[in-house]
């Protein structure tokens, strides 16, 4: 996982067109406490990994609303994934989750 992203799935699907295909969402704390949720696809054909701004789903200050969003993200690309027949289970981001490396790095506990 990278630094500044508190959880991460990934998706393994296919393209419309029948390649292997990788959605990469995540939720990441950003400075003045805000969270981040993103989403990529295929990012290792990239030049580079790092996000851009389109890549980004959502932000804002309400951890239930970005799990909310992320777990939407997640859903919508896990039944994709599902229905081409080459998804396997994706847990859902969840509260715990986020709130252990958030006391980490506020408390180093």
């Amino acid at each position: 996982m990278r630094d500044g992203r508190f959880a991460e799935r990934v998706v393994e699907g296919l393209d419309d067109g029948g390649s292997p295909e990788r959605v990469v969402i995540w939720i990441e704390r950003r400075a003045g406490a805000l969270w981040a949720v993103g989403r990529q696809v295929n990012p290792q054909h990239r030049e580079s990994e790092d996000p851009k701004g389109v890549d980004f789903l959502w932000e804002g200050y309400e951890l239930d609303d970005c799990l909310d969003v992320a777990n939407a993200a997640l859903e919508d690309d896990a039944v994709v994934s599902e229905e081409d027949g080459s998804g396997g289970k994706v847990r859902p981001f969840g509260r715990d989750e986020l709130l252990a490396p958030l006391e980490k790095y506020f408390f180093g506990r």
